[in-house]
């Protein structure tokens, strides 16, 4: 795992201390999510990704966040029980975390320093749409939305990034997912 993000501490759902050096040897596929989203019922897609490719060595983290839109208000017990019972997550959650801003946590500092630039197949849709309503990053790096998806393979390396709109069942994030999976 590369220490530079492999040994950055999160707390799980579960309020266990971890870090993605514990996932190591795994393909691992980290996600800003939120339960109040537009975007939300990718989680489904992330079940069904995760449920596909977990024995092969796929594992989806969840990283609930309020950043974008107040859209994810609830408590760590509400986040966990609304993602159960309302799409069956079975992949690991992280407890509420900051994704952007002065807060941001450490291992989107990470994340974001290492993949700067995220892969978006729509062509800017969902950018253009969100400056429609006058939002903008701070930086260009910095994540643009709910469900940015980090990809990082087994040695620990962020080998790419896609934007919130790549759905789960994008044959460009499948491909990557493939790619580093061996298949």
């Amino acid at each position: 795992m590369n220490d530079d993000i492999g040994n950055i501490p999160f707390t799980t759902m579960d309020g266990a201390t971890a870090t993605l050096a514990d996932f190591r040897g795994k393909v691992l596929l980290l996600v800003n999510v939120a339960s109040q989203c537009g975007l939300t019922p990718q989680y489904a897609g992330l079940e069904q990704l995760f449920a596909q490719q977990r024995d092969a060595g796929l594992v989806v983290i969840g990283f609930p966040a309020n950043d974008f839109g107040a859209q994810e208000p609830g408590s760590n017990e509400e986040i966990a029980q609304f993602c159960k019972t309302s799409f069956g997550v079975s992949f690991p959650l992280a407890q509420k975390i900051a994704v952007t801003g002065p807060q941001r946590h450490p291992l989107y500092a990470a994340l974001t320093l290492a993949q700067p630039v995220a892969i978006d197949t729509s062509g800017g849709a969902l950018r253009a749409k969100l400056a429609g309503y006058g939002m903008k990053q701070a930086d260009p790096s910095d994540v643009l939305w709910n469900f940015e998806k980090f990809l990082v393979s087994r040695e620990g390396h962020v080998v790419a990034r896609f934007s919130p709109d790549v759905t789960p069942e994008d044959p460009a994030l499948a491909a990557a997912i493939a790619e580093q999976l061996g298949k």
